[in-house]
C-alpha cells in the first residue's frame, strides 16, 4: 500500500456472473442474427417482396439509423434505472420484433417486415452498450476483459449464424413464391420461439449488481449516491477527454467498415461469383468465426498484459492489411482464396471490437461504462451508415473493388488516430493500488472540489473529476 492509503475494500465474485453473461450473450446473438438475416439473401427477398436491393439494404441500415438518436436516452436510462431494466427492455423488444416478422410473410407486406426490423433495431440500442457494463459490474479485474470479449462474442456469433442459416433455410427457388414464403416463415417462427425463451430467462436470471462488488474500482463507484450523478456532466467530461475522442473516431471507422462489409458481402461475392449465395453466407460465417477467435485471444491478452494501446494499434494495422488483401484477391475467380482472406480480415477486424470497449473504460474511468460504450457504438453506427451507403453506391456504379478501396483509405486514417491516443489506464491503476486517490464523476450540482467519502467504515480520499 502507498503512504496514506487504507486497507483494500472487501470484494467478492459470485458464480451467478457466468449465468448472466451467458443469457446476455444469447439474446445479443439473436438480435445480431435478425440484423443480417435479410442482407445475406438479398436476391431472394427482393424477388419475394418485389422491391429493389437498396430497400433490403435498409433492413440492415435501419439498425444503424435507430441507434444514433436513441443511444443518449438509453444510456441515461441505464445510469438511472440500472442493468436489469435495460436487459429486460433489450430482450423484450427483440422478442416483440421477432413475432411481428411472423405476420409479414406475404409479398405485399414489406412495410410490416420493415416495422418489425425497426423494433429489433431499437432493441439493439439496449444491447450493444452492455458488454463492458456487465463485465465491470460482475467480474473481477483479472477476468473483466475476457468477460467483455465473451459478451461481444455473442453478438458476433449471431452475425455468424445469420450468415450461415438463412441461405440454408431459405434457398433460392425460381418461380415458387408460396414455397419461398413457407421457408421464410420457418426462419421467422424459429427466431421468435428462441427470443421468447431468452426473454423469460432474462427475467429469471438478471440481477442489478452483486451484493459485494467484484473489484476495488467497482467498490468505489458503487459508493457514489445515484442522486449525485450527472449524465450531462458525464457526457461533457467524455468529450473533453482528448484520448477518448480520438478513440471514438477510430473505433467508429473500424466498426463502421465491418458493418458495411457485412451488409454488402452478398452483393460483393455474387458480383464476381454468380449464383453463389450459399457460399457468400459461408464466407461471412468464416469472417465472423475467425473474428470470434480473435476477440477471445485479445480479451485474454488484455487481462494478462494490460497493454491496451499497443494491442489496439497492432490489431488496427493488421485489420488494414487484411482489408487490402481481401480487396485485391476478391476477383481472382477462386472462392477458396476468398474464404482464406475473409478469415484473415475477420480475425483482426472483428477481434478489435472488445478492445475498443475495454480501452475506453480504462481511459474514461470513473465515468459510466454504459456512457462510453454507448458513444462508441453511436460513432460506429454513424460511420456504418455513411460507409454502407457510399460503398454500396461505388459497388453498384463501379465494382466491389472500388468500394473496398474506399474503406481501406478510411481505415488508414483510423490507424493514425489510434497512434495519437495517450494511454492512461485509470481503472487498472485503482485496482492495482497505484493511484493514491479514487476518482469519482462530478456530482450534478457540485463544483470540482476535494471530497471525503466513507467506504465500508474507512475514510477514502477522492478527487472529483
Amino acid at each position: 500500500m502507498l503512504p496514506g492509503q487504507r486497507k483494500p475494500l472487501v470484494t467478492r465474485l459470485y458464480s451467478r456472473r457466468f449465468l448472466i453473461l451467458l443469457v446476455f450473450s444469447l439474446y445479443s446473438l439473436v438480435n445480431a442474427f435478425q440484423w443480417i438475416q435479410y442482407s445475406i439473401i438479398t436476391s431472394i427477398f427482393t424477388s419475394y417482396y418485389q422491391v429493389t436491393s437498396d430497400k433490403i439494404d435498409w433492413l440492415s441500415v435501419v439498425y444503424m439509423v435507430a441507434y444514433v438518436p436513441l443511444i443518449f436516452p438509453v444510456t441515461w436510462l441505464l445510469d438511472r434505472k440500472g442493468l436489469k431494466v435495460i436487459a429486460l427492455l433489450g430482450s423484450g423488444l427483440n422478442c416483440l420484433g421477432a413475432w411481428i416478422k411472423c405476420t409479414s410473410v406475404r409479398p405485399d407486406l414489406f412495410p410490416v417486415t420493415m416495422l418489425a426490423q425497426t423494433v429489433c433495431s431499437v432493441a439493439q440500442v439496449f444491447i450493444l452498450g452492455l458488454p463492458s457494463r456487465v463485465a465491470s459490474v460482475w467480474f473481477g479485474p483479472k477476468e473483466v476483459s475476457t468477460a467483455c470479449a465473451t459478451a461481444v462474442l455473442g453478438n458476433q456469433l449471431g452475425t455468424a449464424i445469420g450468415f450461415l442459416l438463412p441461405p440454408v433455410l431459405v434457398p433460392k427457388i425460381d418461380d415458387d413464391t408460396e414455397l419461398t414464403g413457407f421457408n421464410i416463415s420457418i426462419m421467422f417462427y424459429g427466431t421468435a420461439a428462441v427470443s421468447t425463451l431468452l426473454f423469460i430467462l432474462t427475467i429469471v436470471v438478471f440481477k442489478e449488481k452483486p451484493k459485494i462488488p467484484p473489484s476495488q474500482s467497482q467498490a468505489v463507484l458503487q459508493d457514489e449516491p445515484p442522486a449525485d450523478y450527472s449524465y450531462r456532466v458525464s457526457i461533457m467530461n467524455l468529450f473533453k477527454n482528448v484520448p477518448f475522442v480520438l478513440l471514438l473516431l477510430s473505433y467508429g471507422i473500424m466498426t463502421g467498415s465491418f458493418y458495411s462489409v457485412s451488409t454488402l458481402l452478398n452483393q460483393m461475392i455474387t458480383f464476381h461469383y454468380e449464383g453463389e449465395e450459399v457460399n457468400a453466407g459461408r464466407i461471412g460465417l468464416t469472417l465472423v468465426l475467425a473474428g470470434m477467435v480473435g476477440s477471445i485471444i485479445c480479451g485474454l491478452w488484455l487481462d494478462y498484459s494490460k497493454t491496451y494501446k499497443q494491442t489496439t494499434l497492432i490489431v488496427y494495422i493488421l485489420s488494414f492489411v487484411g482489408m487490402i488483401i481481401f480487396t485485391f484477391t476478391l476477383d481472382l475467380g477462386n472462392l477458396i482464396v476468398v474464404f482464406v482472406t475473409g478469415g484473415i480480415l475477420g480475425f483482426f477486424m472483428t477481434g478489435y471490437l472488445p478492445l475498443g470497449f475495454e480501452f475506453a473504460v480504462e481511459i474514461t474511468y470513473p465515468e459510466s461504462e454504459g456512457t462510453s460504450s454507448g458513444l462508441l457504438n453511436a460513432s460506429a453506427q454513424i460511420f456504418g451508415i455513411l460507409f454502407t451507403l457510399a460503398q454500396g453506391k461505388l459497388t453498384t456504379d463501379y465494382s466491389p473493388q472500388a468500394g473496398n478501396i474506399f474503406l481501406c483509405a478510411w481505415m488508414f486514417v483510423g490507424i493514425i488516430l489510434t497512434a495519437l491516443i495517450r494511454s492512461d489506464l485509470k481503472r487498472h491503476n485503482i485496482n492495482a493500488g497505484i493511484a493514491k486517490s479514487e476518482l469519482k464523476p462530478v456530482p450534478a450540482d457540485s463544483p470540482v472540489e476535494q471530497e471525503q467519502s466513507l467506504v465500508n467504515g474507512t475514510t477514502q480520499s477522492s478527487t472529483a473529476v
